[in-house]
């Protein structure tokens, strides 16, 4: 006997709306789906998954090459508002990357929406099935079906992953920070953007955002051999004010920042 259910799981949006972004976007979302291991929802539900579960659900998915429908609300009656392309297993948990179709008016919206409003709309929830389930302690033991216990999926996948409004599990994120644009090239606005939600200052956020244009200008040129050594220039200052940049940006840890937002 084959088993649907739905869970809840917490996710937040990382990213507050910008209009500049609106024109054009690829709607990418990555997030942790569910978590490994004994927990209790806010809802009172008690889960106990372990990756061998879902293996062959995965395997599977892996190699049939279609996409997991994305719903808004669990709302499978209508059209998806985007899809989940790539599934993994990690220590903690089980990770999806996709993207929102931002073509269409529901995909548009539910993206406008999670940018106006992250705390509000930020959720996922897994439609589930489990061919094989049991309850168990929370060490994995096996206990009886009347005793107060948590649900494990022995052998079992996902039908659908859903953008939802109220999650229950805390562990759960979505990150969503789109610096590239779909045809590859750095979006210089959301990089600026970064360093001001990092308390940088509108000065030194524009100025570093310049510089990164520059050095992306660049790279990509011959570079010429100079024989003489060549006196205080404007590309010497230039190299002064990014080390100075650079410093400023260590010493607010933005870096750091920066490396755990700038995924897309």
């Amino acid at each position: 006997m084959t088993k649907d259910i739905k869970f809840l799981f917490e996710s937040k949006v990382a990213l507050g709306v910008s209009a500049d972004e609106a024109a054009d976007v690829i709607g990418a979302i990555e997030a942790t789906v569910t978590t490994w291991g004994a927990r209790e929802g806010a809802d009172g539900r008690k889960f106990n998954y372990m990756p061998e579960g879902f293996a062959q659900w995965a395997d599977e998915f892996a190699k049939s090459g279609k996409p997991l429908p994305m719903y808004f609300q669990h709302n499978d009656m209508s059209m998806p508002v985007g899809e989940w392309q790539e599934f993994t297993f990690t220590d903690e948990g089980m990770d999806a990357k996709g993207r929102l179709f931002t073509n269409t008016s529901a995909g548009k919206d539910l993206y406008t929406i999670m940018k106006e409003s992250p705390a509000m709309v930020g959720g996922v929830s897994v439609g589930a099935y489990a061919d094989e389930y049991c309850m168990v302690d929370a060490e994995g033991m096996e206990v009886g079906a009347d005793e107060d216990g948590f649900f494990q999926i022995k052998k079992g996948g996902l039908r659908e992953v859903s953008v939802v409004m109220n999650p229950n599990n805390l562990e759960c994120n979505i990150s969503k920070l789109e610096c590239f644009r779909a045809d590859g090239s750095l979006d210089l606005k959301l990089i600026e953007k970064a360093l001001r939600d990092a308390k940088l200052s509108r000065k030194d956020a524009t100025t570093a955002s310049s510089i990164f244009k520059q050095i992306l200008a660049t790279r990509d040129e011959p570079k010429v051999e100079i024989e003489n050594t060549p006196i205080q220039s404007e590309a010497d200052a230039v190299v002064n004010e990014t080390e100075e940049i650079l410093k400023a940006l260590a010493e607010r840890e933005l870096l750091k920042k920066l490396n755990n937002r700038l995924k897309g």
